[in-house]
């Protein structure tokens, strides 16, 4: 129609886990970078990556055979705990929802690799992640899912610090 101006749907993909550092940077998406905007026309994915299945064989280490209690047990903890992560994740963005479209999203595998491949398959334009703030040498030893990201993804990312006193 003459005049009306189409906006094209923004898509803010944010990392969550189960840390404070990740919901205090999707708080801080929802209460600042979306303030920003008046473009109603947003959805925020949630990502949350599920750690890799752990390899392991039919024998333990002691030679005795896992049962497949045990993998259902480790199988089941895994979905509840990002059951658990979603549903902490919607406490902080309830207020929210009758303005923003929100998407929930579970991966698995290495971190920074789901979240590197899932804004490209997702079409994500801005990335927001928590930063656990891991000093020098723990940084060394696990690596940095952001600074992995800021590397390869191919939109702004955003890294959120949580203040010490929150």
């Amino acid at each position: 129609m003459e005049g009306e101006t189409i906006v094209k749907e923004r898509r803010i993909l944010v990392a969550v886990d189960e840390s404070e550092e990740s919901m205090y940077a999707l708080s801080w998406c929802l209460n600042d970078l979306l303030s920003l905007h008046t473009n109603t026309n947003t959805t925020v994915l949630l990502l949350y990556v599920k750690p890799p299945p752990p390899a392991y064989s039919s024998l333990d280490a002691t030679e005795y055979i896992f049962a497949g209690d045990a993998i259902a047990s480790m199988e089941k903890y895994s979905r509840d705990l990002a059951h658990s992560v979603m549903s902490r994740a919607e406490e902080v963005y309830r207020d929210f929802h009758p303005r923003v479209k929100v998407e929930k999203k579970v991966g698995s595998g290495d971190a920074k690799e789901v979240i590197c491949v899932a804004v490209e398959k997702l079409g994500a334009d801005i990335l927001v992640m928590g930063s656990h703030d891991y000093g020098f040498f723990k940084r060394a030893l696990l690596g940095s899912v952001s600074d992995y990201c800021t590397k390869h993804v191919k939109c702004p990312l955003v890294v959120v610090k949580r203040p010490k006193n929150v």
